[in-house]
């Protein structure tokens, strides 16, 4: 079995939400969600793979005019 469903079967046993997404013409991506980290998985043709984790807290952090602020910071 690839190592790509291998790894979407893992994630639909443990119930964490995923989405897969092409970024690079060697590799598909797996974002996956958990409560305070995101998870991207890169799935390469040669079936190893490579994950970055991104940790943060969930608080609530403002309405319209902080949002638009952080996008504007990202310009």
């Amino acid at each position: 079995m690839s190592a790509l469903f291998r790894l979407v079967r893992l994630l639909e046993q443990r119930q964490i939400y995923f989405m897969l997404e092409r970024t690079r013409p060697d590799t598909i991506r797996v974002n996956a969600v958990l409560v305070g980290e995101r998870l991207e998985i890169d799935v390469f043709e040669d079936d190893h793979l490579e994950f970055s984790r991104f940790l943060d807290h969930e608080d609530i952090e403002g309405d319209w005019p902080e949002l638009n602020r952080v996008l504007d910071d990202h310009r």
